[in-house]
């Protein structure tokens, strides 16, 4: 499992060549409201039971359909655990083990000891918990009082040796504190600790005035770099700082980061409504009226997506163009309307303004 929850790290993008991720929102119920979310609101349709493992074969059509031996699913919501059926799900997910591996994307507010147990029976690839700063910013983000909740699910999940992940969506509101969350990542030993930048919109909308420029992307990815360092030198060397997101091979080097929405990623809504991407809210169609393989092979937007050749506007000159291709497309989606605009927060983009 803990090689399958390295390759399928992340919420978006994360897949490996040899499969496809698809993230799948089961609830906008959440019993938060942190300041960043993508959602708008916290109610509305959602798939019952049935419609829920209607989604589970419809996945695997797609996998047969696209001659994939595996495939993973990342659950996530809203706030999964608030479905009563959702360990009815999870279960339903670990029998089909042998299609695809699953994992979990949660608050952690209802991971208690008893809860941490009962996913280590079930054996997800990995569990990824939110940290957005020391407790004073993580608590005013989230909501006060949930560091701490936080803090003792990831402990919870360490202990049970689930592959435990921390996830922070950096702004100019918490980027001083990631070396905090670095060091918390380390100290309860969890598997992996990274970073991507804020999308505004939905309630997070409220905050685009916090998103970092292109310089101060460049010197937080600096400050990651010096973190993942610390990391590999430290005596126990169980927490892997990962710079595997868009943009940050340039500093940290390693393999270069590709955008697969809509390709290698999918995502579906609570209601089956299907996205590229979360972060990336463009309807492609709903699960409820057409087959999933069947809007993957005939979406226009997806076969775009996925062409190796389209490269964002911005980006033509780069040396990197041919395996980057643009960086954070949702983030341009949010900004400009259009995926195929360089990513805002890149230094080496050629952008209008800055050729008149």
């Amino acid at each position: 499992m803990a090689t399958v929850g390295a390759r399928y790290q992340s919420s978006c993008g994360g897949a490996s060549a040899g499969g496809i991720l698809l993230q799948w929102h089961v609830t906008q119920r959440c019993n938060l409201r942190c300041a960043h979310c993508y959602q708008e609101d916290y109610s509305g349709d959602e798939l019952a039971f049935p419609g829920l493992l209607d989604v589970v074969e419809q996945f695997k059509a797609l996998l047969e359909t696209r001659g994939h031996a595996r495939g993973h699913v990342t659950v996530t919501g809203g706030e999964p655990f608030v479905r009563p059926d959702f360990l009815d799900l999870l279960e339903v997910l670990a029998r089909n083990r042998e299609r695809f591996s699953f994992a979990i994307l949660t608050n952690g507010s209802f991971v208690d000891r008893t809860m941490a147990r009962r996913l280590r029976e079930l054996g997800p690839a990995f569990v990824q918990v939110s940290i957005e700063g020391a407790a004073a910013t993580h608590d005013r983000i989230r909501g006060r009082g949930d560091f701490d909740r936080v803090v003792a699910a990831l402990k919870n999940l360490v202990r049970e040796r689930i592959r435990t992940l921390i996830s922070f969506t950096a702004h100019k509101g918490n980027v001083a504190d990631f070396p905090a969350v670095a060091r918390l990542g380390r100290r309860l030993g969890v598997a992996r600790v990274w970073a991507d930048r804020l999308i505004p919109f939905g309630a997070g909308e409220r905050l685009a005035h916090h998103l970092m420029t292109s310089d101060e992307t460049r010197a937080f990815f600096e400050v990651m770099l010096r973190e993942r360092a610390r990391a590999e030198r430290s005596w126990f060397g169980r927490t892997e700082i990962a710079m595997h997101r868009a943009l940050q091979f340039l500093v940290g080097g390693g393999a270069p980061y590709e955008c697969t929405a809509g390709d290698r990623l999918l995502t579906v809504m609570p209601n089956g409504d299907l996205y590229p991407c979360r972060r990336m809210p463009i309807r492609v169609g709903n699960l409820r009226e057409s087959p999933l393989a069947d809007l993957y092979e005939q979406s226009g937007l997806l076969a775009s997506l996925r062409k190796p050749s389209r490269v964002s506007e911005g980006c033509d000159e780069c040396a990197w163009a041919g395996v980057c291709r643009g960086g954070l497309r949702c983030l341009s989606y949010a900004l400009t309307g259009d995926p195929f605009q360089a990513d805002p927060g890149c230094w080496k983009a050629d952008r209008p303004a800055e050729r008149q």
